[in-house]
C-alpha cells in the first residue's frame, strides 16, 4: 500500500490518480475532507504536525509520498520519518524544492533541508524530488483574469523553466513504484524558460481571449502576495523571480530521464486549466 500525504494538492491529487490507475492500493492523506478521489482509494484525515497520530496515517504502508504543506516550520522531520519507518514503510519519496540546492542560505528552506537529511538517514529506500517553480502558481492570477482580463505581475521578462505539477506527480509515481530510483535526487523543471509575460500570453491563447499584462513593481507584488502566503515564502519567491541564479534558469533533464518524454510546457498546463480562469 502507498500513502500519499498532501493528497488533495496540485501534485498529490494527480499522483493519487496515477497510482490508482496503475492498480496500486492507495491511501490518500489530507488535513481536510477529500472529495472526488478515484474509486478504491482510501482516505485518512490527519496532519503531519500531530506526531501522536502518525501511526494511524502510515500504518500498513510499504511506501510513502511525503509532502510538506506551506513552510512546514511547525513540523518535526526526524519524528515524522521515524514514525513511518516504525510502521514498516520501506520506501520514502520526499517532495523538497530546487531552492534547497540553489539557495543554501535560505532560512525559509531550512525545514526542507532537515527533512532531506532525515529521509536520507532513515535506513530505508529514499528518493528526493526538487521541483522548481510550479506552473500552477499562475492560479494566483485567476481572479484577476476572471474579473478584469488582466494580470499584474513583477519581473515581466525574467524567464524560469516552471514545471507542471502533473509531471512532478509522474516522477513521484515512478519513484514510489520502482526501486531503481532509490538514492536519487531529481531536479524537476519544465522544458523551457518562460517569463510572466509569456505565461500570460499562453493563458490568453488557451482562453481564446485577450489578457492584458500589467507590469508590477516588486513591492506591489509583495504587498499582494503576503495576503495569501507567509512573508518568508514571498520574499524567497520574489528573490528567485527577480534575480534567478544560473541553475534556477537551467532546464533539468530529470523529468525526461524518468518519464521517457519531455516535460510539459507551460502552454499545455494553461490549456488544461483554462476553465479555472473563466
Amino acid at each position: 500500500m502507498i500513502v500519499v500525504t498532501g493528497a488533495t494538492g496540485n501534485v498529490g491529487r494527480p499522483l493519487v490518480e496515477l497510482l490508482a490507475a496503475a492498480g496500486e492500493e492507495v491511501t490518500a492523506v489530507s488535513r481536510r475532507p477529500a472529495v472526488g478521489l478515484p474509486a478504491g482509494v482510501t482516505h485518512r484525515q490527519g496532519d503531519l504536525a500531530d506526531v501522536d497520530g502518525l501511526t494511524g496515517l502510515f500504518e500498513g504502508a510499504e511506501a510513502v509520498y511525503l509532502l510538506v504543506a506551506g513552510l512546514g516550520d511547525e513540523l518535526r522531520p526526524r519524528e515524522i520519518v521515524a514514525a513511518a519507518v516504525a510502521c514498516g514503510v520501506r520506501r520514502i519519496v520526499f517532495q523538497s524544492s530546487q531552492l534547497v540546492g540553489t539557495r543554501t542560505d535560505s532560512v525559509s528552506h531550512e525545514i526542507l533541508r532537515a527533512f532531506e537529511e532525515a529521509v536520507r538517514e532513515s535506513g530505508v529506500e529514499w528518493t528526493v524530488l526538487r521541483p522548481g517553480g510550479f506552473a500552477s502558481n499562475a492560479f494566483l492570477w485567476a481572479e484577476q483574469v476572471r474579473s478584469a482580463r488582466s494580470v499584474a505581475a513583477p519581473f515581466a521578462d525574467v524567464a524560469l523553466p516552471v514545471v507542471d505539477p502533473a509531471d512532478v506527480a509522474g516522477v513521484a509515481a515512478a519513484a514510489l513504484r520502482d526501486p531503481a530510483h532509490a538514492g536519487r535526487t531529481y531536479v524537476l523543471t519544465g522544458p523551457l524558460a518562460v517569463s510572466p509575460r509569456e505565461q500570460v500570453r499562453s493563458l490568453a491563447e488557451a482562453l481564446d481571449a485577450p489578457v492584458e499584462f500589467v507590469a508590477q513593481s516588486a513591492d506591489e507584488a509583495r504587498s499582494r502576495l503576503v495576503r495569501f502566503l507567509p512573508e518568508e515564502a514571498v520574499d524567497g519567491m520574489l528573490s528567485v523571480m527577480g534575480e534567478p541564479r544560473a541553475d534556477e534558469q537551467r532546464v533539468s533533464p530529470d523529468v525526461e530521464r524518468v518519464l521517457g518524454r519531455a516535460p510539459r510546457p507551460f502552454s499545455a498546463w494553461a490549456a488544461r486549466n483554462a476553465p479555472a480562469f473563466v
